[in-house]
C-alpha cells in the first residue's frame, strides 16, 4: 500500500472562494491512517495546477488526482481554468474532479464543461473513498457520490454519506490550513434562495462543545488569537427546532473562552456567519455582551416587503428586522443588516418598501449590506429571473454607501446574476 500511496499526489485547485473545503477535505485524508501519507498541494491558479501536476507526473507509477470545488458565480472563471490547464496536461494519469455546492446542483451540467467526474454531496469520507480507490487501482465510477457521463447520459452513484462533524476535524492541521471552526452543517429554514439547505440538508447537525474546546485547544497552542465559526445561524446552535437553546450558545461560547482566556477574540454571529433577526433578545444579547469580543453582528434580513419575505420562506417579517436592530443598538451592538434586492415576484412597492426600511435602520445606527438576487441552482428559485436594479435603486444604494451606511457588492452581483441566467439557458 505504501508504494501505492506514493504513486498519487492530490491537487487542490486552490482559490480564496473555496479554500476553506479544500482545507476540510485535507483534514480528512490527514486524520485516515490509510491515506494520511498522501501527498496533497495547494495550487493557485492555472499555471500552478500545472506545474503541480508535471511534478507529480515524473514519479514512477504516478498519478494524479486534481480537485475543485467553487460556488455557482464562479462556474464560468473555472470552466475556463479547467480548460486551460487541460490543454497543456492531457494525460490519462490525471483525473478531474469536481465537488461543491454547484456540481452538486448541476451535475450533468458541470461534467459537460469538461470534468470527468462530479461529486454529490459532503465531501469528507467521500474523498476519502476517491483517494482509495484510486490507489487500488480501482474505477471511480464505482465510489458511492460520484456522478459521471455515460455516452449522452448523466450517471449517479447514490449521494455521499452525510456526516458526523465530531468525526472529522474543521480544517488541515497537518498541513497549516486554517479557517473557522464549522459549528454547524444545515438549516432547517430551507430559505428559497439559498443553497445551503438543499446541499447540506434541511435539518441541523452540531459539533459538539468537547470537540470544539478541543480544536480551539490547539488553535491556542499554534498561537491564534482570533476565533470565528462557521453556521447558517448562530444562536441555532444546540437547537434542532426554530427556538434559540441560549444554554447550548452559553455553553459553546463560556466553554471556548475558558479555552483561550480572556485576552484573545472570540467572534460569533459576525462573518462568515449570521444571526437571524426573530432570535434576537434582550437574552440573546446579554449573553453575547458576556462571552464574544465583537461588538457587530450580521443579521439576516433580506427584504422589507412581508409580501416577499413570505414568498422567500424566510420565517420572519420587516417588524422583527426593525426590532432587531433597536435592540443590538440599546445593548451596544452595530447591526449590518443583510438586504437581497432583485428577488422573484419583488414589484416596485416591494422595492420602495425595503428602502424605506433600510432607512429607518441606519437612522438608528444600524449599517446595511447589500446584496443583489442570484439564481442559485439547486434552490427552488433557480430558475427565476436574475436580480436586476433600476436606475432610482442603484441612485440610493450610493448615496447610502456615500454616507458610509451600505456596504456590498451588489453592483458586481447585478452582472454576475446575468450572467448565470445566461449560462442556465445556453444549457436548459
Amino acid at each position: 500500500m505504501a508504494a501505492d500511496i506514493a504513486g498519487l499526489t492530490v491537487v487542490w485547485a486552490y482559490r480564496r472562494t473555496g479554500k476553506f473545503a479544500f482545507h476540510v477535505l485535507t483534514g480528512a485524508l490527514e486524520t485516515d491512517a490509510r491515506t494520511a501519507s498522501v501527498p496533497i498541494e495547494f495550487a493557485n491558479g492555472v499555471d500552478a495546477v500545472v506545474a503541480a501536476v508535471r511534478t507529480a507526473l515524473a514519479a514512477p507509477t504516478a498519478r494524479v488526482l486534481v480537485g475543485w470545488s467553487f460556488y455557482s458565480p464562479d462556474f464560468p472563471q473555472m470552466r475556463a481554468e479547467l480548460h486551460a490547464v487541460k490543454a497543456k496536461i492531457d494525460d490519462p494519469r490525471v483525473v478531474h474532479v469536481v465537488g461543491g455546492v454547484h456540481a452538486a446542483a448541476e451535475p450533468e451540467a458541470t461534467l459537460r464543461a469538461g470534468w470527468q467526474f462530479a461529486a454529490i454531496g459532503e465531501g469528507e469520507r467521500l474523498v476519502r473513498d476517491l483517494v482509495l480507490c484510486v490507489q487500488a487501482g480501482g474505477d471511480l465510477r464505482t465510489v458511492p457520490g460520484i456522478a459521471f457521463l455515460d455516452g449522452p447520459s448523466l450517471r449517479k452513484n447514490g449521494r455521499a454519506e452525510r456526516i458526523a462533524l465530531d468525526e472529522f476535524p474543521p480544517f488541515g492541521p497537518g498541513h497549516d490550513r486554517f479557517g473557522p471552526i464549522e459549528i454547524t452543517r444545515g438549516c432547517i429554514y430551507a430559505c428559497r434562495f439559498c443553497q445551503t439547505p438543499y446541499f447540506a440538508g434541511a435539518n441541523f447537525r452540531h459539533r459538539s462543545v468537547a470537540n470544539v474546546r478541543h480544536w480551539a485547544r490547539y488553535l491556542v497552542g499554534r498561537g491564534f488569537r482570533d476565533f470565528r465559526f462557521l453556521t447558517p445561524t448562530s444562536l441555532s446552535y444546540g437547537t434542532f427546532a426554530p427556538e434559540p437553546d441560549l444554554a447550548a450558545v452559553e455553553a459553546l461560547l463560556a466553554g471556548v473562552r475558558e479555552e483561550i482566556g480572556p485576552t484573545r477574540n472570540l467572534w460569533f454571529g459576525t462573518f462568515p456567519s449570521e444571526v437571524r433577526p426573530e432570535h434576537i433578545t434582550d437574552a440573546s444579547l446579554r449573553l453575547l455582551r458576556k462571552w464574544v469580543s465583537n461588538r457587530a453582528l450580521i443579521v439576516g434580513g433580506q427584504s422589507g416587503s412581508d409580501r416577499v419575505l413570505a414568498a422567500s420562506a424566510r420565517g420572519h417579517d420587516s417588524a422583527c428586522i426593525e426590532r432587531a436592530v433597536a435592540l443590538c443598538v440599546e445593548h451596544g451592538f452595530v447591526p449590518h443588516v443583510d438586504f437581497l434586492l432583485g428577488l422573484p415576484s419583488e414589484e416596485p412597492s416591494d422595492v420602495d418598501a425595503t428602502l424605506q426600511l433600510m432607512d429607518r435602520l441606519v437612522a438608528r445606527g444600524g449599517k446595511v449590506h447589500g446584496h443583489t438576487f442570484l439564481p442559485l441552482p439547486g434552490t427552488p428559485f433557480r430558475k427565476a429571473p436574475p436580480g436586476a436594479l433600476t436606475d432610482d435603486v442603484r441612485r440610493r444604494l450610493r448615496q447610502l454607501a456615500s454616507k458610509g451606511q451600505l456596504y456590498g457588492q451588489w453592483e458586481q452581483q447585478e452582472a454576475t446574476a446575468q450572467q448565470m441566467a445566461a449560462a442556465r439557458n445556453l444549457t436548459s
